[in-house]
């Protein structure tokens, strides 16, 4: 059935209702405000007192809103606080962490500043024995064989004998070359047998690689082992490779027949390493003879 033609659309009981109520909560804020009206010229003392009581029974009710208003806001400097000291914590980690980092930068440039000075100090003192100083690459410390690679080679004047050394002590010899690189022997390989000598009696000794990091000394005269912790041992300058007092190895503990030592040079803490000509150039004539009659295959182990 179609609606009647005079109803207007969107027309309902229920804003006919809700516009009531509008007329009457006008018409009766509009009395309340003129009675107040009234009141406040025909007697303003009954009206003080009416304000006032109208603000004592309002009082509890402002002073809870005020109290939570308070609460919250305390609530909020609190967490704001909070957050701002543990950005301030982060940072300040952050800025130990880089001051660390420094420090240990610096630390290992004093050391290798320290190192190079001792070298530099090396090569003014050897003149014409210092061939090239060159940085250790790498090393195999975990394998069977003691082995070194040098940055410098035979483009550099590096050839095969030629004894290498640290700012703290020996490091080795060379035993095979390229044109940029070379391969050291070290002396904790099993194949390296060194002629010493004890600081400071001079007692004389042959030190040999155990392949392990550690080199065994005895003593040439097998009747004299009074070695003890503590004690160094230089190269004797005897076969003429190795240059004499160039440090060499400290006594770790004394054995049956000589002691255990320990290299005072290793390649784990000298970056900078000097090669130097043979101390008797005879002795590096030997070493080649040697190395050209061993088959091809030991001789570039």
């Amino acid at each position: 059935m179609a609606p009647p033609r005079h109803r207007r659309p969107g027309f309902s009981r229920r804003a006919q209702y809700s516009l009531f109520v509008t007329y009457v909560l006008a018409i009766a804020g509009a009395i309340v405000a003129g009675v107040l009206l009234l009141i406040s010229i025909a007697g303003p003392t009954g009206f003080a007192a009416l304000r006032a009581g109208a603000a004592e029974v309002t009082a509890p009710v402002a002073r809870g809103f005020h109290a939570i208003r308070r609460s919250i806001a305390g609530i909020g400097e609190n967490t704001s606080a909070y957050l701002d000291a543990a950005s301030q914590n982060a940072a300040l980690k952050r800025q130990v962490a880089a001051n660390q980092t420094k420090l240990i930068q610096a630390d290992a440039l004093r050391v290798e500043n320290r190192e190079l000075k001792i070298l530099l100090n090396l090569q003014q003192e050897e003149a014409g024995n210092v061939v090239a100083i060159g940085n250790l690459v790498s090393s195999t410390a975990s394998s069977s064989r003691r082995i070194a690679i040098l940055s410098v080679g035979s483009s550099d004047g590096v050839a095969v004998g030629y004894p290498v050394r640290a700012a703290r002590g020996l490091i080795g010899r060379v035993i095979e070359t390229s044109p940029t690189t070379a391969k050291i022997l070290l002396l904790s390989d099993a194949e390296n047998v060194i002629p010493v000598i004890r600081v400071p009696d001079g007692l004389p000794a042959l030190a040999s690689g155990l392949g392990d990091g550690t080199i065994m000394i005895r003593p040439v005269d097998l009747g004299i082992n009074n070695f003890k912790r503590g004690q160094i041992v230089t190269t004797s300058g005897s076969g003429g490779l190795y240059p004499p007092n160039i440090p060499f190895a400290t006594i770790v503990r004394k054995t049956n027949d000589g002691a255990l030592a320990r290299p005072i040079a290793s390649p784990a803490s000298s970056e900078h390493v000097m090669v130097l000509r043979p101390y008797q150039q005879a002795a590096k004539q030997v070493l080649d003879r040697a190395l050209e009659a061993l088959p091809k295959s030991e001789s570039a182990e």
